[in-house]
Formats: structure tokens, C-alpha cells, sequence
């Protein structure tokens, strides 16, 4: 149950095509999350999912049976909003009952249905208030429990966490995953942080402009992504990209010269690369070290330091090689004045190229 199928789902505004031929298929069970830059379609198709939104062409099915004639009502979903969506008016009983009371359900089973969700998100002690006695994180329980006591196939949650501080965010995706895991029930969670998308997600849909550029496991797309967008969105600070060029190529290794004419020799085996191709060249912040080496093709590089943020638990260094601008993320207090001089050393750091495209290129030995 809770099986969502997209074939094809393409929809516009008027003139105005905001998606463009999606294919997906949502498993049973499943967390899924959509996430991408704002205006890439990501509430649109949730909403085109939900029955809010009438799609242009294309499929929507739900466990094998097509629902784009089915109203929203009808698909027997629940959709939690980023803006909570609660009768003020109402106590927190009464805004769970509500739903239930309209389609005439027994009063016993509507009680049993309250005290299983209250008891879950834990929001006994305030079933008599209402909204506005409570807090945002609060809030945003009942609501997610105003979902709960439907029993959907599925639940949709579009940005649930936005209008929350950090802190608060923190701990209540925490939870978020923790009800996923009780429930095994499929959701599908739309965001712009990545960093939320990568904690919840048993697998993530990264969207741009209407497309989907990947879907993956979060250490999928964190390891291996598809293009540069993707290498660019997945992981935070975000990834180092520097021009490049192929400057000699052999059977196990290919050496790149970067900005600076600094030399980087990577281990390499059937990339199709030739001698003087123009790749991207990119690593993370975190996989870059600070240490010494010697001058040539090896994997330290000389950079000078622009700031340093100074974290506690780790030290994030904003450096300058030869015009261009590294972020370097290390564990650790570290002792480090601005204009200094380092060695950023990349014998340990995963190297990912990509084309004049933006492509992936295979590389790994």
C-alpha cells in the first residue's frame, strides 16, 4: 500500500511549462524527499500529487489504480502544510476530530484514533487548548496529527519545518523520523535544505527547473553525484569547483593542472580523457586536509587564507588559490590568521570531475 506512480506528469500555467515530463515511482513504505532550488517545481508536483493541482498530461497512479480524474478528497491522502492549517477557534481535540466527525465516523473509533496519535506525538497535556496557547513546534505536532488520524495511504508534507527556529527544527525532524519508522507509511516531504533532506530520505529527488536531475539514496547522491548541480546542492558547505585542464593521461592516473598551474595527479582507469580535454574539477570542503608537500604532481596545494571560523568542534577556512575561492572544512581548533599561506592537501580526498557539460565522469580505478 501507498505505492505512487508518475509516468510522464508534465504541467503548465498557461504559456508557462513548469514540469516537464516527470517519471517516478514512489515504493510502499518509503521516504521520499523532494528538494531543490526555490521555483524548480518541487510544491507543484506535490501538490499535482495531492489532486491541488490539475496536471497538463501524463499519469498519476496510486497502488497501480490512475487518479488524475479523482478529486483531492478522494485520493486518500493527507497533506500537512508549512502554515500549520489549524482552526483557531477550535481546541487541539477538536482540530484532530474535525475531519473524521465530517465523514460520520463512529464517535468511539474517532476517540481511539485522538488518543493513538496524542499519545504518539505526544501532545496529551494539550488536547484542551487551543492553537494559540501553543508553541510553533507544537503546533506543527497537530498538525501532522490531524493527518495522522486519517490513516492515508500517504502523507505529503510541504516545507512542515520551514516556519520553525533552527533548534526547534532540529529536534522535530528528529521526530518526524522517528513517527516514519513507527507508522511505514509512505511520505513524501518537499524542502529547500538539503541538509533536511539528507537526515530524513531514504531516497531523494532532486529537481531543477521541472526536471529531475537525480534520485538516490542520500550517500548515492552525496558520493556519486550525477552532474555538477547535484555535486553543487548535496552537502553542506557545498562542494569546491575548479577549472581545469588534462595535462597528461596514462593507464592508472591522469594529471590536471589547475588554477595557478598547480598540478594534481588522480588515480584514474577508463575516463576516456585526452590530453588538454577541459574538465571541473571538484572535492568537498571536508575532505580537504591541511598539510605540507612538495612542488609537482602530487596532492597538496599551495592557497592563502582569506578567513577563518573559528567553530569549536571544527574550523571552516575560506581560502584563495590563485583568484580562486576554496572553502576548507577541518576537526579541530586550529591557530590560523587570514593572509597566512597553507597547504591544502588532497591525499585522502574522493576527487570528482565533471565535463564541459556538467556531467559526471567515471574515474574511480
Amino acid at each position: 500500500m501507498g505505492q505512487i506512480k508518475l509516468t510522464n506528469v508534465k504541467k503548465s500555467f498557461g504559456a508557462v511549462d513548469v514540469l516537464h515530463g516527470i517519471d517516478l515511482d514512489i515504493r510502499g513504505g518509503e521516504l521520499v524527499v523532494f528538494v531543490g532550488p526555490s521555483g524548480c517545481g518541487k510544491s507543484t508536483l506535490l501538490r499535482a500529487i495531492a489532486g491541488l493541482e490539475k496536471i497538463t498530461s501524463g499519469e498519476i497512479a496510486i497502488d497501480g489504480k490512475p487518479v488524475n480524474d479523482v478529486t483531492a478528497a478522494d485520493r486518500g491522502l493527507a497533506m500537512v502544510f508549512q502554515s500549520y492549517a489549524l482552526y483557531p477557534h477550535m481546541s487541539v481535540r477538536q482540530n484532530l476530530a474535525f475531519g473524521l466527525e465530517n465523514s460520520k465516523m463512529p464517535k468511539a473509533e474517532i476517540k481511539e484514533r485522538i488518543t493513538e496519535a496524542a499519545r504518539m506525538l505526544e501532545i496529551e497535556p494539550y488536547l484542551e487548548r487551543r492553537p494559540g496557547q501553543l508553541s510553533g513546534g507544537q503546533r506543527q505536532r497537530v498538525a501532522i496529527g490531524r493527518a495522522i488520524v486519517r490513516r492515508p495511504v500517504a502523507f505529503l508534507l510541504d516545507e512542515p519545518l520551514s516556519n520553525l527556529d533552527a533548534e526547534l527544527r532540529v529536534s522535530t525532524r528528529a521526530e518526524l523520523a522517528a513517527l516514519h519508522a513507527r507508522l511505514a507509511s509512505t511520505m513524501i516531504y518537499v524542502t529547500h535544505d538539503q541538509v533536511e533532506a539528507m537526515t530524513l530520505a531514504d531516497r531523494i529527488v532532486v529537481l531543477r527547473a521541472g526536471r529531475i536531475e537525480q534520485v538516490g539514496s542520500p550517500l548515492d547522491l552525496y558520493n556519486t553525484p550525477a552532474n555538477r548541480f547535484v555535486a553543487g546542492f548535496i552537502g553542506a558547505p557545498h562542494m569546491n569547483f575548479l577549472q581545469a585542464t588534462i595535462a597528461s593521461v596514462t593507464p592508472e592516473s591522469i594529471v590536471v593542472t589547475l588554477p595557478g598551474d598547480h598540478r594534481l595527479e588522480i588515480p584514474s582507469k577508463g575516463s576516456g580523457l585526452v590530453q588538454g580535454a577541459k574538465v571541473t574539477l571538484g572535492v568537498r570542503p571536508q575532505h580537504i586536509g591541511l598539510g605540507s608537500g612538495t612542488t609537482g604532481a602530487n596532492q597538496s596545494i599551495p592557497a592563502r587564507i582569506r578567513l577563518v571560523e573559528a567553530l569549536g568542534s571544527e574550523t571552516v577556512i575560506h581560502a584563495d588559490l590563485a583568484g580562486e575561492k576554496m572553502l576548507v572544512v577541518v576537526a579541530g581548533q586550529h591557530r590560523l590568521t587570514p593572509g597566512a599561506d597553507i597547504d591544502l592537501s588532497l591525499s585522502a580526498a574522493p576527487i570528482h570531475l565533471f565535463d564541459e557539460k556538467g556531467l559526471r565522469i567515471e574515474h574511480a580505478v
